[in-house]
């Protein structure tokens, strides 16, 4: 069996369908934020860049963790914390906007 075989056999597998999943959910993120970027004519982050960024990541440690692969599991754990802590950041400063109006 061929290099070329190898890979369309572990294609099938159920993990690496979740990792590319991931990775499809995780690009999103750059995506959307290109396009927000675009439409204002300057550099944005829209609140679904950081959903994309908690999905995919949540997805990609998933699949570290099927796949029991340590350098996934520590980039992406590590990853999902901040995009969970950045999207707090945004909830407390939309309370703090809500207040002062």
């Amino acid at each position: 069996m061929n290099w070329w075989d190898e890979v369309f056999e572990r294609l099938k597998s159920p993990i690496v369908i979740v990792g590319l999943v991931g990775q499809a959910v995780f690009f999103m993120r750059f995506l959307v934020q290109w396009m927000a970027s675009e439409k204002a004519q300057e550099s944005v982050i829209p609140i679904a860049f950081w959903y994309f960024s908690i999905g995919g990541a949540f997805l990609l440690l998933l699949y570290g963790i099927l796949d029991r692969d340590p350098v996934i599991l520590i980039g992406q754990s590590t990853g999902l914390l901040i995009y969970l802590r950045n999207l707090h950041f945004i909830r407390l400063q939309k309370r703090k906007d809500a207040q002062e109006s």
